[in-house]
């Protein structure tokens, strides 16, 4: 549900910052404009640092382009035919479920 997955993108944005995202993006920084840097949650955190807004708003746009980002994954995935969905917690759902594509 969009619900859901809204508030784990938002624990795990959360997550990553107490683990030390921002510390990393300023690390990062003089390679700000390299292509692997042009990405969710580094643009958010390199425009931080130049002050064109606060920590608090660069925090609520890395959550809410997380949230795009995982909309367009969704849309693209719907397209492909043959996709089986399982709840990355239910643990025993994935292993029957993979015990029974091996055994095809």
């Amino acid at each position: 549900p969009r619900e859901e997955l809204y508030d784990r993108i938002d624990h795990r944005v959360d997550e990553m910052l107490e683990k030390g995202l921002e510390v990393e993006a300023k690390s990062l920084r003089s390679f700000q404009n390299s292509d692997a840097l042009k990405t969710v949650g580094y643009q958010e955190l390199f425009s931080y640092f130049e002050d064109e807004y606060d920590r608090e708003e660069a925090i609520r746009l890395i959550k809410r382009n997380s949230r795009r980002y995982a909309k367009r994954q969704l849309t693209w995935f719907t397209k492909i035919e043959g996709i089986t969905w399982l709840e990355a917690k239910e643990l025993q759902q994935i292993l029957r479920y993979l015990h029974q594509e091996l055994k095809s």
